[in-house]
């Protein structure tokens, strides 16, 4: 099981103050890891750091905006100094916004493509600067099925998420010989307080939804600990590249699940 420590390693994780970002960042400290939070609102960034000193765990949080590569790089250079290292980065902050395709302005497209595809190049390539110094670093991308497959209405998203699949790989093909291991996870669709209101029965999305999993149900936040905790130690020091889908199965079948 020591494959799986992370005590002693420093992991940032970006958006890491709600929903599946704190599920990720709650696994990496309850596996031994000290956390970096970042955000962009301050209220939200105490609350997470309340619940995580709630919990025994050790963590700081940081405000900036992952998209304004001067202040990104002010403050990966000030977690550098208060930590000492940055071992683990999770590129888990992002955006979606809803919009046909024939209706989204260029302004909406760009502001997408800048938080969920731009953000991880900006954090990876700064971090990155010390992981190759170090020869030792793992970055996790969280990316989608979207990553994968198009849907109505999310075309910046599913652009951005797809090209954040592309970063993943070309990081890794670069980095690899530094002792670096650049891999990603798509999560499918989870039970957040964000899908709380659709999350009904007999609401049209909650019913496309179970019948389309094959396990029948929506994920659970923690259901991504486990891979975020796997991608972080060494227990995959020689995966690199990789897209792990946290989906129910979604993306392995066609139709209707097999137990119908």
């Amino acid at each position: 099981m020591n494959l799986f420590d992370l005590s002693g390693k420093v992991a940032v994780v970006t958006g890491g103050t709600h929903g599946l970002g704190m599920a990720m960042a709650e696994g990496l400290a309850a596996a031994g890891a000290e956390l970096a939070i970042t955000s962009t609102t301050p209220s939200k960034l105490e609350e997470a750091l309340n619940y995580y000193h709630s919990k025994g765990y050790k963590a700081t949080g940081y405000i900036f905006d992952v998209t304004d590569e001067l202040e990104a790089a002010q403050k990966v250079a000030l977690m550098e100094a208060t930590h000492g290292k940055i071992d683990i980065l999770v590129n888990n902050a992002g955006i979606i916004k809803r919009i046909p395709a024939i209706d989204m302005e260029v302004e909406d497209f760009r502001k997408v493509i800048d938080v969920d595809l731009t953000g991880p190049f900006i954090m990876s390539k700064l971090i990155g600067k010390h992981m190759i110094k170090r020869k030792s670093g793992k970055i996790i991308n969280i990316c989608s099925m979207m990553s994968e497959l198009g849907r109505d209405n999310v075309v910046a998203y599913a652009s951005a998420k797809g090209g954040l699949k592309m970063l993943t790989k070309n990081l890794a093909t670069e980095w690899a010989k530094h002792n670096i291991q650049v891999n990603g996870i798509g999560p499918g669709y989870f039970a957040t307080s964000q899908t709380e209101p659709i999350r009904v029965d007999g609401h049209p999305f909650n019913d496309f939804i179970i019948s389309r999993t094959p396990e029948g149900r929506w994920g659970n936040p923690e259901d991504l600990a486990g891979t975020a905790i796997f991608l972080a130690s060494d227990a995959s020091r020689f995966i690199n590249g990789q897209i792990i889908y946290v989906d129910g199965g979604i993306l392995a079948t066609i139709g209707k699940p097999a137990n119908e």
